[in-house]
């Protein structure tokens, strides 16, 4: 499965990438490709290209604050959740899309 996504948190520094990251080691760690783009101070980076997109099977949004270019994803599956559930249960959160969209 590949998966795709965003975070952001409020200061838009340390939680920001931290999740990114977890999320990543999670997927990668449950044998799926990932790539999240981080909205953080300094702007967008790793920033998700069409073909990213495209070629996605979900979105994850991690966020605490309104995040932007949420219409690239229109007719994807898209989890929306407080950056806090990935921070904690990266792995669970990963278990449960698998779980949702049937996808190993």
């Amino acid at each position: 499965m590949k998966i795709i996504g965003i975070t952001a948190c409020t200061a838009g520094i340390a939680h920001t990438y931290i999740v990114a990251e977890k999320i990543q080691q999670a997927a990668t760690e449950a044998g799926h490709e990932c790539k999240i783009e981080t909205q953080g101070t300094i702007g967008a980076q790793n920033e998700l290209t069409p073909e990213d997109i495209k070629t996605a099977d979900v979105v994850i949004l991690a966020h605490d604050i309104a995040v932007g270019g949420v219409e690239r994803f229109k007719g994807k599956p898209v989890v929306d959740i407080p950056i806090s559930v990935a921070m904690k249960s990266p792995k669970s959160l990963i278990a449960t899309i698998e779980k949702k969209l049937g996808k190993k």
